[in-house]
């Protein structure tokens, strides 16, 4: 882990919190970054009752079990990634006691627990346009009769392997994307939205 005095975000070079000082509310796209996001990846077996029952106890909800959905409580959410995989997601700094407390729970089970808030960061899209703007660049048909609110996908958005995750109907997206092409895929995103009327947003 990254001591936190010497934590960067990916984005910082495009000094994105002066940019949202400018941004004008009638637009089509909103981006904006959230860095730093406690992420952990979580494995293990949801048909195993003991291990459902101790992750809940941490969690404070159920592991979503439904491919692609997302299920939350609290300040975590948990996103289906496989049958037997999640990606548990919080506020930045909680994840050296989230996952302390997920490996006590689970101590004696066939389980794994890895800290990965270092591999991602996750772009904010949204506005009336965001479906429009993403639509450009990925096979996932986010027409609200597929994707929704609560909905959660790993896909292709243009190069870039992502997690997709629907958080809000405006709609209002939250993409997972490795620290090595964050730059690419805002500077793909900025493009996409031109057309729509583009604001940065403080995310």
């Amino acid at each position: 882990m990254v001591e936190p005095y010497l934590r960067r975000s990916a984005l910082a070079h495009k000094s994105l919190a002066a940019r949202a000082s400018e941004s004008h509310p009638d637009v089509g796209v909103k981006l904006g970054e959230s860095p730093f996001r406690c992420q952990i990846n979580l494995r293990g077996n949801p048909g195993d009752a003991a291990f459902g029952a101790a992750v809940s106890q941490v969690l404070g909800f159920s592991l979503p079990t439904t491919p692609n959905r997302v299920a939350a409580g609290g300040p975590l959410t948990a996103l289906w990634l496989g049958p037997d995989e999640w990606l548990v997601v919080g506020a930045p700094g909680r994840e050296l006691a989230l996952a302390d407390d997920l490996r006590r729970a689970l101590a004696g089970q066939h389980f794994s627990v890895v800290d990965v808030s270092e591999v991602r960061t996750v772009l904010v899209v949204a506005g009336r346009s965001a479906r429009d703007a993403l639509q450009k660049g990925t096979p996932l048909d986010l027409h609200p009769r597929a994707f929704q609110t609560g909905h959660c996908a790993q896909t292709g958005l243009t190069k870039a392997n992502v997690i997709l995750h629907q958080t809000a109907d405006d709609p209002r997206y939250e993409i997972y994307v490795t620290i090595s092409f964050a730059d690419y895929l805002w500077n793909w995103l900025e493009r996409a939205a031109e057309e729509y009327g583009l604001a940065v947003i403080d995310a």
